[in-house]
Protein backbone atom coordinates (compact mmCIF):
# COMPACT_ATOMS: atom_id res chain seq x y z
CA UNK A 1 0.00 0.00 0.00
CA UNK A 2 1.08 3.57 -0.65
CA UNK A 3 0.09 6.48 1.58
CA UNK A 4 0.75 10.12 2.14
CA UNK A 5 0.54 10.62 5.90
CA UNK A 6 -1.16 13.92 6.62
CA UNK A 7 0.76 16.20 8.98
CA UNK A 8 -2.28 16.56 11.25
CA UNK A 9 -2.73 12.81 11.66
CA UNK A 10 0.99 12.25 12.07
CA UNK A 11 1.21 14.83 14.86
CA UNK A 12 -1.72 13.09 16.54
CA UNK A 13 0.16 9.82 16.35
CA UNK A 14 -2.56 8.12 14.33
CA UNK A 15 -0.15 6.39 11.99
CA UNK A 16 -1.02 5.76 8.38
CA UNK A 17 -4.51 6.92 7.38
CA UNK A 18 -6.36 5.08 4.64
CA UNK A 19 -6.80 7.59 1.83
CA UNK A 20 -8.55 7.34 -1.50
CA UNK A 21 -6.27 9.79 -3.27
CA UNK A 22 -2.52 10.03 -3.25
CA UNK A 23 -0.19 12.77 -4.52
CA UNK A 24 1.83 11.02 -7.17
CA UNK A 25 4.09 13.68 -8.59
CA UNK A 26 4.87 17.36 -8.84
CA UNK A 27 3.96 20.06 -11.29
CA UNK A 28 4.26 23.84 -11.44
CA UNK A 29 0.61 24.17 -12.40
CA UNK A 30 -0.66 22.20 -9.42
CA UNK A 31 -1.58 23.63 -6.03
CA UNK A 32 1.15 22.88 -3.53
CA UNK A 33 3.28 21.22 -6.18
CA UNK A 34 1.36 17.93 -6.14
CA UNK A 35 -0.54 16.11 -8.87
CA UNK A 36 -3.32 14.03 -7.36
CA UNK A 37 -4.00 10.49 -8.51
CA UNK A 38 -4.95 7.07 -7.20
CA UNK A 39 -2.97 5.06 -4.68
CA UNK A 40 -2.38 2.45 -7.38
CA UNK A 41 -0.89 5.08 -9.70
CA UNK A 42 1.26 6.41 -6.89
CA UNK A 43 2.49 2.93 -6.02
CA UNK A 44 3.46 2.30 -9.65
CA UNK A 45 5.28 5.65 -9.94
CA UNK A 46 7.29 5.23 -6.72
CA UNK A 47 7.98 1.49 -6.99
CA UNK A 48 11.56 0.80 -5.98
CA UNK A 49 12.23 4.48 -5.29
CA UNK A 50 13.64 4.70 -1.75
CA UNK A 51 10.52 3.14 -0.13
CA UNK A 52 8.27 5.99 -1.26
CA UNK A 53 5.77 3.42 -2.53
CA UNK A 54 5.18 2.51 1.13
CA UNK A 55 4.83 5.89 2.83
CA UNK A 56 5.74 9.57 2.64
CA UNK A 57 5.89 11.27 6.03
CA UNK A 58 5.63 14.98 6.92
CA UNK A 59 9.09 16.46 6.61
CA UNK A 60 11.05 18.72 8.94
CA UNK A 61 13.70 21.22 7.90
CA UNK A 62 15.38 21.89 4.57
CA UNK A 63 15.61 18.20 3.69
CA UNK A 64 12.11 17.08 4.76
CA UNK A 65 13.32 14.65 7.40
CA UNK A 66 10.45 12.48 8.78
CA UNK A 67 9.48 13.37 12.34
CA UNK A 68 9.85 10.82 15.14
CA UNK A 69 7.40 11.08 18.05
CA UNK A 70 8.74 11.39 21.61
CA UNK A 71 8.99 8.46 24.01
CA UNK A 72 8.94 9.12 27.76
CA UNK A 73 7.80 5.71 29.06
CA UNK A 74 10.00 3.46 31.25
CA UNK A 75 12.83 1.80 29.36
CA UNK A 76 13.86 -1.84 29.16
CA UNK A 77 16.67 -2.87 31.48
CA UNK A 78 18.37 -5.06 28.88
CA UNK A 79 19.30 -4.30 25.28
CA UNK A 80 20.32 -6.39 22.31
CA UNK A 81 22.05 -5.34 19.10
CA UNK A 82 20.22 -5.98 15.84
CA UNK A 83 22.57 -8.74 14.74
CA UNK A 84 21.18 -10.86 17.62
CA UNK A 85 17.54 -9.83 17.17
CA UNK A 86 16.41 -12.92 15.28
CA UNK A 87 17.73 -15.37 17.89
CA UNK A 88 16.60 -13.45 21.00
CA UNK A 89 14.26 -15.76 22.94
CA UNK A 90 12.61 -13.12 25.16
CA UNK A 91 12.40 -9.88 23.13
CA UNK A 92 9.18 -8.68 24.77
CA UNK A 93 11.05 -7.26 27.78
CA UNK A 94 14.17 -6.07 25.97
CA UNK A 95 15.26 -3.13 23.85
CA UNK A 96 16.88 -3.33 20.41
CA UNK A 97 19.69 -1.05 19.26
CA UNK A 98 21.65 -0.63 16.02
CA UNK A 99 25.09 0.33 17.31
CA UNK A 100 26.77 -2.12 14.96
CA UNK A 101 28.30 -1.83 11.49
CA UNK A 102 25.90 -0.48 8.86
CA UNK A 103 26.07 -3.61 6.73
CA UNK A 104 24.41 -5.53 9.58
CA UNK A 105 21.14 -3.58 9.29
CA UNK A 106 21.04 -2.00 5.82
CA UNK A 107 18.67 -4.89 4.97
CA UNK A 108 16.02 -3.17 7.13
CA UNK A 109 16.06 -0.30 4.64
CA UNK A 110 16.25 -2.51 1.57
CA UNK A 111 13.41 -4.80 2.75
CA UNK A 112 11.56 -3.00 5.54
CA UNK A 113 8.50 -5.25 5.56
CA UNK A 114 10.53 -8.44 5.69
CA UNK A 115 12.23 -7.41 8.94
CA UNK A 116 9.28 -5.57 10.50
CA UNK A 117 7.97 -8.66 12.38
CA UNK A 118 11.38 -9.04 14.06
CA UNK A 119 11.41 -5.36 15.04
CA UNK A 120 7.86 -5.57 16.42
CA UNK A 121 8.80 -8.31 18.86
CA UNK A 122 10.85 -5.94 21.04
CA UNK A 123 9.59 -3.69 23.81
CA UNK A 124 11.53 -0.65 22.52
CA UNK A 125 13.66 -0.10 19.43
CA UNK A 126 16.25 2.56 18.67
CA UNK A 127 16.14 4.11 15.21
CA UNK A 128 18.93 2.63 13.05
CA UNK A 129 22.34 4.23 13.49
CA UNK A 130 23.29 4.84 9.85
CA UNK A 131 26.77 6.35 9.85
CA UNK A 132 27.49 10.07 9.49
CA UNK A 133 31.29 9.96 9.49
CA UNK A 134 33.05 13.32 9.23
CA UNK A 135 34.92 12.25 6.08
CA UNK A 136 31.72 11.23 4.26
CA UNK A 137 30.33 13.57 1.59
CA UNK A 138 27.68 15.76 3.21
CA UNK A 139 25.04 14.48 0.77
CA UNK A 140 25.58 10.92 2.01
CA UNK A 141 25.43 12.02 5.64
CA UNK A 142 22.06 13.71 5.01
CA UNK A 143 20.80 10.66 3.10
CA UNK A 144 21.69 8.42 6.06
CA UNK A 145 19.92 10.82 8.43
CA UNK A 146 16.82 10.62 6.22
CA UNK A 147 16.93 6.82 6.09
CA UNK A 148 17.22 6.63 9.87
CA UNK A 149 14.14 8.78 10.27
CA UNK A 150 12.07 7.16 7.56
CA UNK A 151 12.52 3.76 9.19
CA UNK A 152 11.86 5.19 12.66
CA UNK A 153 8.65 6.87 11.49
CA UNK A 154 7.59 3.75 9.58
CA UNK A 155 8.13 1.53 12.61
CA UNK A 156 6.19 3.95 14.81
CA UNK A 157 3.30 3.86 12.33
CA UNK A 158 3.34 0.06 12.75
CA UNK A 159 3.02 0.21 16.53
CA UNK A 160 6.71 0.02 17.49
CA UNK A 161 8.02 2.10 20.42
CA UNK A 162 10.91 3.95 18.76
CA UNK A 163 13.68 5.79 20.59
CA UNK A 164 15.53 8.21 18.30
CA UNK A 165 19.23 7.60 17.83
CA UNK A 166 21.05 10.93 17.60
CA UNK A 167 24.11 11.28 15.40
CA UNK A 168 26.22 14.17 14.13
CA UNK A 169 29.53 14.83 12.45
CA UNK A 170 31.17 18.29 12.27
CA UNK A 171 29.58 21.59 13.26
CA UNK A 172 28.33 21.94 9.67
CA UNK A 173 25.93 19.05 10.33
CA UNK A 174 24.20 20.89 13.18
CA UNK A 175 21.94 22.69 10.69
CA UNK A 176 20.17 19.40 9.83
CA UNK A 177 21.29 16.51 12.09
CA UNK A 178 18.68 17.29 14.77
CA UNK A 179 15.80 17.73 12.30
CA UNK A 180 12.97 15.29 12.99
CA UNK A 181 14.14 14.52 16.53
CA UNK A 182 11.66 14.97 19.42
CA UNK A 183 12.26 17.51 22.18
CA UNK A 184 12.15 16.54 25.86
CA UNK A 185 12.16 12.81 25.21
CA UNK A 186 14.39 9.77 25.62
CA UNK A 187 17.19 9.63 23.03
CA UNK A 188 20.06 7.24 22.31
CA UNK A 189 23.67 7.95 21.33
CA UNK A 190 26.94 6.08 20.90
CA UNK A 191 30.47 7.25 21.67
CA UNK A 192 32.15 4.21 20.10
CA UNK A 193 35.10 5.31 17.97
CA UNK A 194 34.97 8.93 19.16
CA UNK A 195 37.27 8.87 22.18
CA UNK A 196 40.53 7.62 20.66
CA UNK A 197 41.91 11.00 19.54
CA UNK A 198 41.79 14.59 20.74
CA UNK A 199 40.08 15.79 17.54
CA UNK A 200 37.41 13.07 17.52
CA UNK A 201 36.70 13.64 21.20
CA UNK A 202 36.28 17.39 20.60
CA UNK A 203 33.87 16.78 17.71
CA UNK A 204 31.84 14.38 19.85
CA UNK A 205 31.61 16.78 22.80
CA UNK A 206 30.69 19.70 20.51
CA UNK A 207 27.79 17.66 19.13
CA UNK A 208 26.76 16.38 22.54
CA UNK A 209 26.52 19.92 23.88
CA UNK A 210 24.53 21.04 20.83
CA UNK A 211 22.18 18.07 21.18
CA UNK A 212 21.45 18.74 24.85
CA UNK A 213 20.84 22.43 24.11
CA UNK A 214 18.59 21.73 21.11
CA UNK A 215 16.61 18.68 22.26
CA UNK A 216 16.69 18.96 26.08
CA UNK A 217 16.38 15.17 26.42
CA UNK A 218 14.56 13.60 29.34
CA UNK A 219 17.23 10.90 29.47
CA UNK A 220 20.03 9.61 27.25
CA UNK A 221 20.71 5.97 26.48
CA UNK A 222 24.48 5.95 26.20
CA UNK A 223 26.34 3.19 24.35
CA UNK A 224 30.09 3.23 24.85
CA UNK A 225 32.46 5.16 27.09
CA UNK A 226 30.85 8.15 28.83
CA UNK A 227 33.20 11.18 28.90
CA UNK A 228 33.24 12.98 32.24
CA UNK A 229 32.11 16.19 30.50
CA UNK A 230 28.79 14.61 29.49
CA UNK A 231 26.06 15.71 31.87
CA UNK A 232 22.38 14.80 31.84
CA UNK A 233 20.27 11.85 32.96
CA UNK A 234 22.47 9.18 31.38
CA UNK A 235 21.51 5.50 31.24
CA UNK A 236 24.41 3.24 30.24
CA UNK A 237 23.74 0.51 27.69
CA UNK A 238 26.25 -2.28 28.12
CA UNK A 239 28.00 -3.41 24.97
CA UNK A 240 28.09 -7.05 23.94
CA UNK A 241 31.82 -7.20 24.74
CA UNK A 242 31.10 -6.02 28.30
CA UNK A 243 28.43 -8.67 28.75
CA UNK A 244 30.72 -11.32 27.30
CA UNK A 245 33.55 -10.38 29.69
CA UNK A 246 31.12 -10.63 32.60
CA UNK A 247 30.04 -14.12 31.55
CA UNK A 248 33.63 -15.26 31.10
CA UNK A 249 34.64 -13.87 34.49
CA UNK A 250 31.70 -15.61 36.18
CA UNK A 251 32.78 -18.82 34.45
CA UNK A 252 36.28 -18.57 35.91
Amino acid sequence: MCYLVSEEKWKQGNGLPKMRNFPVGSGDNQAGGWVWGTKEKGKAMFKGLENLEKAIFPGVGTYNIPQIHPVTSPLPGEWRSFNYAKTEKHPEDKGLHFFVDDYQFTRCWNQPDRYLPIIQRFRSVCSPDFSTYTDMPMALQIYNHYRKHWLGAYWQSMGVTVIPTISWSTRESFSWCFDGEPVGAVVAISSVGTQNSTERRRIFLDGYEAMVDKLRPQSILFYGQVPEECKCNIVRVRSFSEELREVLCDGW
